[in-house]
């Protein structure tokens, strides 16, 4: 039955996404913030069939965290669910992203008429200025701004270090920074083509109000909540040897700075 949803759910994806990318590139004229608004009706559609093909639900707690103005998330990074799951779940935002994903003929192109933050990664500590300067203008245009700072997707787990990037832009824009913890992964697996049904549960914290600290200190703190809010409620992810595999994993990483 997993295998019969997953081939269906991929159907679905093949048929429904290339329309949209018709669309998308035919908006190119419209103002950033209405392009944004018509292009996101995919997410609606999609979550509707992840909901009732694939079976895989999801329930949030600490939604009443959430401010009332634009502020930066910062966010697990388990699979693909959550990239589109956190335009639904958020009020209006944009992704720090690949500048060479907006380079892919078609799907690139559709991409380039979201208002988003494309980055250069080979550009080393330049890429981080870009992130603040085009996430900064975001920010004022009223969108909130989701980063991944541990920069991939992780299996459920499993921890690296997170990037102080988008910490530094909530410092520099002067907004607040909402930790995010999620269990996706458990259901959707990064790069696996089955996905198993069951409730992901999101969890939004407590606002970490910037004024008066160093990035640092927001990124550490984010860290933290993360960490142990995923640890409350997923215990099952952080059994014997997990921390092992956390410590290669974070070893390894040899990532960009943002």
């Amino acid at each position: 039955m997993i295998l019969i949803r997953s081939l269906l759910f991929a159907l679905v994806l093949g048929i429904v996404t290339p329309p949209y990318t018709v669309f998308a590139m035919l908006t190119f004229w419209l103002p950033p913030m209405v392009r944004h608004r018509l292009i996101t009706t995919w997410v609606p559609v999609i979550m509707w069939f992840i909901r009732h093909l694939l079976g895989i639900r999801y329930r949030v707690i600490g939604g009443e965290n959430m401010p009332a103005g634009p502020a930066v998330i910062l966010s697990k990074h388990q699979s693909a669910w959550e990239t589109i799951a956190l335009q639904q779940i958020f009020p209006p935002l944009c992704y720090v992203l690949k500048r060479e994903l907006l380079r892919v003929p078609f799907f690139g192109w559709a991409l380039a008429q979201i208002p988003g933050i494309a980055i250069d990664r080979a550009a080393g500590k330049d890429a981080l200025s870009q992130v603040v300067e085009q996430g900064r203008a975001r920010l004022k245009e009223g969108l909130w701004v989701a980063v991944f700072p541990e920069g991939t997707r992780v299996a459920p787990g499993v921890v690296r270090r997170y990037k102080p990037g988008g910490a530094i832009l909530a410092k520099r824009a002067g907004v607040p920074v909402v930790p995010v913890a999620h269990n996706a992964g458990e259901f959707w697996r990064r790069n696996a083509f089955l996905k198993r049904p069951g409730e992901i549960i999101v969890s939004i914290g407590p606002v970490i109000d910037v004024k008066g600290l160093k990035a640092d200190e927001i990124n550490r703190r984010a860290e933290a909540w993360v960490e142990a809010e995923m640890r409350r409620l997923f215990p099952h992810h952080y059994a014997a040897g997990a921390a092992t595999q956390a410590a290669a994993a974070t070893a390894a990483d040899g990532g960009d700075e943002v």
